[in-house]
Formats: structure tokens, C-alpha cells, sequence
């Protein structure tokens, strides 16, 4: 008996300690964008759960999939996917699918967020961000009209040589094809070609290309134009660079980012926790705030940062249309792999 006791008050005195919310309660492996999560936000979602959270970046869509298809699959609960990357992975089995009272701030996803096309219904995936993909000019450097996508493919003088391009097939494809006026997954050989052809006349007047690098070298200097995602530029601009975002006439990329959750992921109900606490709408609001692009969650208004809330990078002129990015069937993406394999030689 006296053992007995000495056990369940041996319990007792644990049970605080079992209990509380810094004890760890498992792991949760992400799988993100570089510089796109403030780390305060992790580190509120941890304290809450006790769930340690490590993050692993890539700095484009490909590369993630490439990643996750060359064994990474199983080593991470989350990724963060565009669009048409969603309905991609979707259609190649690498997602698993949750049921929305797994969640309950599933509600707060946006209604023009909630059924869309690459994930109809939200089964394997919430909304992240959503945002726009053109290009940001040095107005020290060039004063001149840029409402054409030409100031990245036919640039004027001032520019040439100083112009970073994204290390994203699916962006610098998607505004090529803008600029010439073709269709995106377009199988008409003459149109590719055309493509193809102004690409590589357009590379001889790029300096670099580069993803995480795109804010970086516009408020360096090492660069004087660039493609660029609309909330990097509005970062560019906040650490003192002369720069202004353009909505170019031909049409830009819309994209909206997603949390997926991945087939076998070694944490799936942390991986829950955490895509559920992403759709509070404070917490919402908290990337927003540090991104700088725009969220799929309603109620996120009180919580936004006049300079997210007036950024001229996240209010396009009236008129002005994206497009997203489409996914082509697996016949059509092998002539653009080889566009782009071309161009990257």
C-alpha cells in the first residue's frame, strides 16, 4: 500500500509537468519558401502545443517536387505549393486529404478561396498567401515607361545587363508566353518556338537569375530591373530601395500559395494543428504582415499593418488581369521542360 502511494503521489507531482504546454508533444517537419514565415509565429505555435517545428526552405515550386519525387516524400507533413503545383502533386498521388472537422477554422477560409480548381473543395490543402508575380524597376536607373513586359525581354539600354529573372520555370514561362500573346500549354509547334527563340535573345540582356536573391540584389544595386513576387518587391522597397512594381498591359501572374499535407506524413495530426492555427485569422494576418502579399482568410482586416493594408504592390490598377499559372498535361510540360532546359544551359 505504502508503495501504491508513494507511486500515485509520485504521479501527482509529475502530472503539471506532463501537462504542460512547453513539454514536447512531437515534431512537425515543414517543408517551405525561404523568408516567408516569421519565426514569431512558429515560435507562438510551439509554446501553444509544445510541438517542435523545424523548417527546411526551397526557392521554387520545381525544386520542391523534384525534392519531395527523389525520396524527400515521408520526411515532411507540410509543404507549401503554388497553385497549379497543388493540382500537379494532387494528380501524382503525393498528397493526403483531411476531412474539414479535422479543423475547425476550416470556416475562416475565404468563400473565392474555399472551391478552386487545382483542389476543389480544399481536401488536401488550405489557402497560405496569395500575391502576384511581374517585375519592380530601380527609378534612379531608368525613369521611362514600364507598363510592358518588355522591360524584361526587350529591354531598353539603361537596363541591359542589369535584370535578375526568377529561377522559376513556371513564372518566366507564364510571362513569356504574356508577352508574346500565346497561349500557356500551347502545343502549336510555331508558337513554341517563338517562344524558345525570344527567351534565349532575351537572356543575353539578363544579369542573373535568382529567387531568394530577387529583393536582395534591387535594394543592393546589383540589379536595375527584375522579375520579381509583388510582396519581395514592397520588402525592396521598405528597406530603401527606389523601386516601383509594375502591372504590366500584357497580363502577370496571379498565384496563390497553399499548405498541403503530404502522403505519409511521419506527424500528420501536428501537421493539422499547425495548417488549423495558420487559419486563425490573427495569425493570418501575422504572415501577412510579414510577407507582404495578401491572405485566403476572412477576418484578418483588424489585424493587418497600414503598410500591408495601402501597399501599391497589392492594389492593382483597375482593369489590370493575372492569370494563373496552368498545369499542362504531362505530353505538353515535356516541350516546356525542354524550353527551359534550353534557356538554363
Amino acid at each position: 500500500m505504502k508503495r501504491l502511494l508513494a507511486l500515485t503521489a509520485l504521479v501527482t507531482g509529475l502530472l503539471p509537468f506532463i501537462a504542460s504546454p512547453g513539454m514536447a508533444e512531437g515534431q512537425l517537419k515543414v517543408y517551405h519558401w525561404f523568408e516567408y514565415i516569421p519565426q514569431e509565429l512558429v515560435d507562438k505555435f510551439e509554446a501553444e502545443t509544445g510541438i517542435d517545428v523545424t523548417i527546411d526552405t526551397y526557392d521554387s515550386n520545381e525544386a520542391m517536387l523534384a525534392s519531395l519525387k527523389a525520396g524527400k516524400l515521408g520526411q515532411y507533413d507540410v509543404a507549401v505549393p503554388g497553385d497549379y503545383m497543388v493540382q500537379i502533386m494532387r494528380g501524382e498521388g503525393l498528397l493526403d486529404s483531411y476531412k474539414p472537422e479535422e479543423m475547425p477554422n476550416f470556416k475562416n477560409i475565404a468563400p473565392e478561396w474555399l472551391d478552386v480548381p487545382f483542389d476543389p473543395g480544399r481536401q488536401h490543402s488550405i489557402p497560405y498567401q496569395w500575391g502576384s508575380t511581374a517585375f519592380s524597376v530601380n527609378r534612379n536607373v531608368y525613369k521611362g515607361d514600364i507598363s510592358s513586359l518588355a522591360i524584361i525581354f526587350n529591354p531598353p539600354e539603361e537596363l541591359k545587363g542589369k535584370i535578375n529573372v526568377l529561377d522559376s520555370q513556371g513564372e518566366v514561362l507564364a510571362l513569356g508566353s504574356l508577352y508574346l500573346g500565346i497561349p500557356q500549354c500551347t502545343q502549336d509547334r510555331e508558337q513554341l518556338k517563338s517562344l524558345n527563340d525570344m527567351l534565349l535573345a532575351a537572356k543575353a540582356n539578363w544579369a542573373s537569375f535568382g529567387s531568394d536573391t530577387a529583393k536582395d540584389v534591387l535594394v543592393s544595386g546589383d540589379a536595375a530591373a527584375g522579375m520579381i513576387y509583388n510582396g519581395f518587391s514592397a520588402k525592396a522597397r521598405a528597406e530603401g530601395a527606389n523601386v516601383e512594381y509594375a502591372f504590366p498591359k500584357e497580363g502577370y501572374v496571379v498565384w496563390m500559395d497553399n499548405m498541403v499535407l503530404l502522403k505519409d506524413a511521419p506527424n500528420r495530426a501536428n501537421a493539422l494543428k499547425f495548417m488549423n492555427f495558420l487559419l486563425d485569422p490573427q495569425n493570418a494576418a501575422a504572415v501577412t504582415n510579414y510577407a507582404a502579399y495578401n491572405s485566403g482568410v476572412t477576418g484578418v482586416e483588424p489585424f493587418l499593418s497600414d503598410a500591408v493594408r495601402n501597399s501599391p504592390e497589392n492594389n492593382p490598377p483597375k482593369g489590370q488581369k493575372g492569370e494563373f499559372i496552368q498545369a499542362c498535361d504531362q505530353e505538353t510540360q515535356k516541350l516546356y521542360d525542354a524550353i527551359w532546359t534550353n534557356l538554363k544551359k
